[in-house]
């Protein structure tokens, strides 16, 4: 029979590695539920995600581009006109 230091050691192993797993999965919930919290009180501050962010900026940054390329265009357009009517 195995009743002795060592069934008793080997229980109360058993018990620790449940407890410890227990106690793990306990934890992934709680962080779970942590994450999901915080993303709702972040969706109510009508907070801009950051891709979001980064499309609109790059956006931002093509549209200028394209402006400061028109405003050359028609700078030369109008010294082109100015120069040859007169």
């Amino acid at each position: 029979m195995t009743t002795g230091p060592n069934r008793i050691l080997d229980d109360f192993a058993k018990l620790m590695t449940d407890a410890a797993g227990a106690v793990q999965g306990v934890g992934k919930e709680v962080e779970t539920a942590f994450k999901a919290q915080a993303e709702r009180w972040l969706n109510s501050m009508d907070l801009v995600k950051r891709e979001e962010f980064e499309a609109v900026r790059e956006m931002a940054v093509k549209a200028r581009e394209e402006n400061d390329a028109l405003a050359a265009r028609i700078a030369a357009l109008e010294a082109k006109l100015g120069g040859s009517g007169e």
